[in-house]
C-alpha cells in the first residue's frame, strides 16, 4: 500500500467517510466507517495531514486524532463546496475535503484546540 499523506474525513451521526490520498495526489482509501471504527482506523496509519469540513463535532474528533500523532486542519463548508465534482454525497464532501486540504492558499483553523487544557465547562 502507498503511504497516505492526506485524508479527507467527512463527519456524520453514524458512518463516517474517509478519502485518503498519497504525495501525488491519487486516491489510495476510500472507506465508510461507523463511528466507533473511526479511531482504529486512524490508529493503524503513520502520522498524515487531516482535513475535517468545521462543525459541531469537528473539534471532539480534532482533538482524538491529533492524540494520535496526526496534524488536523478544520476547513470552513464555504471553502469546501466548491471542491465537490459531482452529486452532494459524503463520498463527494470528504474527496472536497482532501482536493481542498492540499491547496497553497487555503486557509484553515488548526489551533486553538491543540493548546487548550482549561475545561471551559467549569466557568
Amino acid at each position: 500500500m502507498t503511504k497516505v499523506t492526506t485524508v479527507g474525513l467527512d463527519l456524520a451521526k453514524s458512518v463516517f467517510q474517509v478519502h485518503a490520498a498519497d504525495q501525488d495526489g491519487r486516491p489510495v482509501v476510500r472507506k465508510k466507517l461507523r463511528r466507533g471504527q473511526v479511531l482504529v482506523f486512524f490508529a493503524g496509519l503513520s502520522p498524515c495531514l487531516i482535513g475535517l469540513e468545521a462543525c459541531a463535532s469537528a473539534h471532539y474528533w480534532a482533538r482524538e486524532l491529533q492524540a494520535l500523532g496526526h496534524e488536523v486542519r478544520l476547513l470552513p463548508p464555504q471553502y469546501v463546496k466548491p471542491f465537490v465534482k459531482t452529486n452532494k454525497n459524503d463520498a463527494s464532501d470528504a474527496e472536497a475535503i482532501c482536493d481542498a486540504l492540499v491547496r497553497p492558499t487555503m486557509s484553515a483553523s488548526f489551533g486553538w484546540f491543540r493548546h487548550r487544557s482549561v475545561d471551559w465547562r467549569r466557568n
